[in-house]
């Protein structure tokens, strides 16, 4: 799919690289078109290396292949990320005085825009007007979301996070095939704790999980959200519910499970736990050299789902592995798809530098009965998009 992304000025137009990225490892043709304002945040050098294409700004460049048409009509999808109040506004009323803001107005593809901008400045009665104008006329809005701005202010404003502008940007132009389901996933990496103040954990970020429940949303599901201890924003736009220890992940999902289509296990759960908790911070001067712990094994979630599962619905777990031999990986995933009594079972290397905490994820999905089904690399949401499609 052809994507122009504009790029306009706003201290947000840093995220907008990471929405660039997220749209080429999905496997689209992204053409940039920054305003000037925007370069004076982020140089077209980092722009054109993150799309792969040259990067035009110049509304009278290019002028013998009528570059601010062609552009445009040319787009499948336009996302404009950050939209300021500025670009809102010029848009709204049909002002086309610059490369950008022509294409758009040379084009019949879906435009997508991400606000970014003080909370005054999305509060002024101007800007409601312009984007309750642009809304009537179909242009998809995504955002603001409410949080730290530039300074010391805070609230409405803040452009959502670049997962999220990402599938909310594809839904529109993408399937709706998992409308009226119903989905649980779970995501992140539960904590164990030995006193207030220490827990035992993994380095699970949640990050997969996200990009599934945004993933899953966009296609039209209805999905709730079990977050373990993320180092990632929440979707907005979905049933969340935090959790840390695994009985407290083992209670939120049980309790959700009876009414899910599908459920999808993401996130890494703890094995053990401390057998005892401390009431107060344990202390190497009266520990001594050496700190002893007595570890008690948790509930295995995922079976629990499968044994108690009602007629009909399916269960995707997740198995994060060190081994790096291919055979050895998938003979592990057989064994433990079998154990735990999954419909499918999404296999993935994790290491030092592997998997966990990073952008990108390579996957071998096995059946029930231990048949390679697919295999996936690339984004955590284009991952996310290759095991929804087992559910459809």
């Amino acid at each position: 799919m052809n994507i122009v992304v504009g790029v306009t000025g706003g201290i947000a137009a840093y995220k907008a690289v990471n929405i660039i990225r997220g749209l080429v490892l999905a496997g689209h043709d992204v053409h940039v078109i920054p305003t000037d304002a925007a370069l004076r945040f982020v140089g077209r050098p980092t722009l054109e290396a993150i799309s792969r294409n040259p990067v035009h700004s110049d509304l009278y460049e290019g002028v013998a292949e009528v570059r601010h048409v062609a552009i445009g009509q040319a787009a499948d999808l336009i996302v404009i990320a950050p939209a300021t109040a500025n670009t809102l506004a010029k848009l709204a009323h049909g002002i086309a005085d610059d490369l950008l803001t022509n294409s758009v107005l040379a084009s019949t593809a879906p435009v997508v825009v991400a606000p970014a901008m003080h909370t005054e400045m999305w509060q002024n009665a101007a800007t409601v007007a312009n984007v309750a104008l642009l809304r009537e006329r179909g242009i998809t809005v995504v955002g603001p979301a409410v949080g730290q701005l530039t300074g010391k202010d805070s609230g409405p404003g803040r452009m959502s996070e670049p997962d999220e502008i990402v599938a909310a940007a594809l839904a529109v132009v993408g399937p709706r095939d998992l409308a009226g389901r119903r989905i649980l996933i779970s995501a992140g990496g539960t904590r164990e704790a030995l006193d207030p103040v220490r827990f035992i954990g993994n380095r699970s970020s949640g990050k997969q999980g996200v990009a599934l429940a945004l993933a899953a949303a966009a296609r039209g599901a209805e999905v709730t959200l079990i977050a373990a201890n993320l180092e990632v924003d929440a979707p907005e736009h979905v049933s969340v519910t935090h959790v840390s220890s695994t009985l407290e992940l083992e209670a939120a999902v049980t309790a959700a499970a009876a009414n899910a289509d599908a459920i999808i296990m993401a996130a890494a759960v703890a094995d053990y736990r401390p057998e005892t908790v401390a009431d107060s911070k344990i202390k190497k001067e009266t520990q001594g050299d050496t700190l002893q712990l007595t570890l008690v094994k948790n509930p295995d979630i995922l079976r629990g789902l499968t044994t108690a599962r009602p007629e009909g619905q399916v269960i995707i777990g997740f198995a994060a592995e060190t081994e790096q031999d291919r055979d050895r990986l998938i003979e592990i995933g057989v064994a433990k798809a079998a154990r735990k009594g999954v419909d499918y079972l999404v296999v993935n290397r994790v290491g030092w530098t592997q998997g966990f905490a990073t952008e990108s994820n390579a996957v071998i999905v096995l059946s029930g009965t231990g048949d390679i089904v697919s295999e996936s690399s690339g984004s955590k949401a284009a991952v996310a998009d290759s095991v929804l499609d087992l559910l459809v």
